[in-house]
């Protein structure tokens, strides 16, 4: 009789399910409408899950298996409820995202919305439907993400002849973050297209009729001219070797350039240097003055901060990122920590640390909070940078948290929180420096108001 391997079961997962990103990838699309083939708890667990963050209600469409469908499959459910969501929403584009439930019992979604089209579509107004693979058991929400990213380029995009235009693919940053980077490509005159781009569809203004699909997003059209753009930026450390950039790559011989997350000078300075080349000019002078004063602040603050130790969790592009500024500023990164397991996040945490004198941290993937908190205990950590997650562990430890990153429940305004670029830098510095002012005022014996 063969031994079974032994397990570790998982208590506070440092990451979330794989439709959840899908979804948001989705929702960034003009026009578009998520759609999960599964049961109506997935849609429901994840509207619920992204509402709390961003404070905007968001609309995600299932297939609404039972049981029943467990044994006999769900095409039947599927097809009505693409039919309802065309009906009722008018989308433009309905992203299906699978579930561990449809990807269990086998259902062939491809072959399935294939029948759909042949019934039920005659190509007059009929939205674009676009399909991906997002079982949870299979990765972490950021997968999910970069996977339905990289289905809607090749599912939508087309060549032609080369166009004035770049793709920026930065990843899963915030709404402020995409708001920011909107703001530097038209500074440096670039056309650019931003896939996906929620700093509309999840961060809006207070109307008064409620809109079933929110304005705002990538516009179809400009994804589907994305095949003839003469650049790719695409931020990310540890993506998977397959991604949307690579699609374009391979598909249309778009040259692709790949980079961090633009968190901290030296990734901005090298974000900001691809801006330049693409653009034939200089950084404009604003950026440059931003650059300046975050400097001058460092300098400032650097005696309250130097030589902190800090635990840094969260999906591992940002973690990285962070990592990196943290080092610039002299605070020790002594655990990294991720639930991702891309096999690429120890190297690139080295990768950027090249350079700074900082010793290497601990790197953890495929970690939950039981964990970090268990070796956290045997650290001597003085603050915590993550997401709302770690809360429950900064209270026990009585550590400081800086929340950034997704998600955040406990806080409003998670979506404008900015991370990218020098004002982004200049934001995280003067959190994480008054935070820090704030614990030693605290627990001081002697009040006092001066520093």
């Amino acid at each position: 009789m063969s031994k079974m391997p032994n397990y570790v079961s998982t208590t506070n997962a440092c990451k979330l399910c794989k439709p959840l990103g899908a979804s948001l990838a989705f929702r960034g699309i003009e026009g578009a409408v998520p759609f999960l083939h599964g049961s109506q708890g997935c849609a429901t667990y994840m509207r619920r899950y992204i509402i709390s963050h961003f404070n905007e209600p968001i609309d995600i469409a299932s297939s609404s298996l039972g049981e029943k469908h467990a044994v006999y499959g769900g095409s039947a459910n599927l097809k009505l409820g693409l039919n309802n969501v065309i009906s009722k929403y008018a989308p433009q584009l309905i992203g299906v995202a699978t579930t561990c439930l449809t990807e269990t019992i086998g259902d062939d979604v491809k072959m399935i919305l294939h029948e759909y089209q042949e019934e039920f579509q005659n190509g007059i107004n009929d939205p674009y439907i676009i399909s991906v693979s997002t079982p949870s058991y299979s990765g972490t929400h950021m997968e999910g993400f970069n996977a339905a990213l990289k289905a809607v380029v090749e599912q939508l995009s087309t060549g032609g002849n080369r166009e004035d235009t770049i793709n920026i693919l930065p990843g899963f940053i915030s709404a402020a973050d995409l708001r920011y980077l909107k703001e530097m490509v038209k500074d440096f005159g670039i056309s650019a297209t931003i896939l996906p781009d929620i700093s509309e569809t999840l961060d809006g203004e207070a109307l008064n009729e409620y809109p079933l699909i929110p304005k705002g997003g990538t516009p179809i059209a400009d994804i589907q001219k994305m095949g003839s753009s003469r650049l790719t930026l695409e931020c990310g450390s540890t993506l998977p070797d397959e991604t949307a950039g690579t699609s374009l790559k391979k598909m249309f011989e778009v040259p692709l350039q790949r980079f961090g997350l633009p968190i901290g000078i030296r990734e901005t300075d090298a974000f900001m240097s691809a801006l330049e080349k693409a653009s034939g000019s200089p950084m404009p002078e604003k950026y440059a003055k931003a650059r300046g004063r975050l400097i001058d602040a460092m300098v400032d603050g650097h005696k309250y901060i130097f030589g902190k130790r800090a635990i840094v969790y969260g999906e591992e592009d940002l973690v990285v990122g962070l990592t990196s500024m943290l080092a610039e500023i002299g605070v020790k990164p002594v655990l990294c920590a991720s639930g991702g397991k891309s096999g690429k996040f120890e190297r690139s945490i080295k990768h950027v640390l090249e350079g700074i004198d900082c010793d290497m941290p601990e790197v953890h993937e495929n970690v939950d909070f039981f964990d970090i908190q268990e070796r956290a205990a045997e650290l001597e950590i003085d603050i915590l940078i993550g997401h709302s997650k770690g809360y429950t562990f900064s209270r026990a430890e009585n550590i400081p948290l800086i929340r950034v990153g997704f998600p955040i429940h406990d806080r409003v305004g998670g979506q404008r929180l900015l991370h990218i670029g020098y004002h982004g830098a200049q934001q995280l510095f003067d959190t994480i420096t008054n935070t820090m002012i704030a614990k030693k005022q605290d627990d001081s014996d002697v009040g006092y108001s001066y520093m």
